[in-house]
């Protein structure tokens, strides 16, 4: 079972660029904002898309979706584990508490 990381902990990591964060919602909100660098696997598609993107089974890698209630990091870290990765844990405040802490989002929505 992954175990959780706090947000402090969490920043300390992305700034350090020794982390893989992973934002398990669909891309829809994914585009809207997202925390720095991280990439989109929403949790129905971790099986597809991790071997492609996250190819180092033994990296440190933190999955999250947008706070406490939701379950899709959680799902997201369980399926990686069963796939052999070594070092997941999860973020389970998720992006409303690191939007509510006033810290840096990207976005990767394209204008129309």
């Amino acid at each position: 079972m992954a175990s959780v990381i706090d947000r402090d902990e969490l920043k300390g990591l992305i700034d350090a660029g020794e982390v893989i964060v992973v934002e398990a919602l669909g891309s829809v909100y994914f585009e809207e904002q997202h925390l720095p660098g991280a990439v989109n696997i929403p949790h129905t598609e971790v099986r597809e898309l991790a071997p492609r993107l996250l190819p180092d089974r033994t990296a440190a890698i933190v999955t999250y979706c947008s706070n406490a209630a939701c379950r899709n990091s959680e799902a997201a870290a369980r399926e990686l584990e069963a796939m052999g990765y070594t070092n997941v844990r999860k973020y389970e405040a998720g992006k409303q508490d690191w939007i509510e802490a006033g810290l840096p989002t990207e976005s990767s929505a394209v204008a129309a």
